[in-house]
């Protein structure tokens, strides 16, 4: 019979910090607008050079220059989904792939350790 692997269960999932997640989406938000900026300085030097093809490149800034910072907002009010409840697993059945733990032997079944030192 093949044995499985043991998966330690960990103490905490602890999630990112609340100022992390804060730095992150700063950042992301800086650089979105950054390439908003962008868009602007391209548009702007595509007008004064009379760039060939004006017809199609000024729409695709012009669309940056809108979309971008609508979507910087969102970004940047938006937090990580929420973790599933951590006993909302054993209440489902069974996995296909997954042997009950009833089904194995004293010896296969995972056990606690306790070391006693004195």
């Amino acid at each position: 019979m093949k044995r499985q692997a043991y998966q330690p269960i960990l103490i905490t999932d602890a999630s990112r910090s609340q100022d992390d997640q804060l730095t992150s989406r700063q950042k992301r938000y800086v650089l979105m607008m950054g390439v908003r900026v962008a868009c602007v300085i391209v548009g702007a030097i595509l007008v004064i050079v009379e760039a060939p093809l004006l017809w199609l490149w000024l729409p695709m800034v012009a669309l940056g220059m809108i979309l971008i910072p609508w979507l910087a907002v969102l970004l940047a009010n938006d937090r990580p989904p929420k973790e599933q409840h951590r006993l909302a697993g054993r209440f489902q059945v069974n996995r296909r792939d997954e042997t009950p733990p009833m089904s194995l032997t004293a010896e296969e079944r995972p056990h606690k350790v306790i070391d006693v030192e004195p």
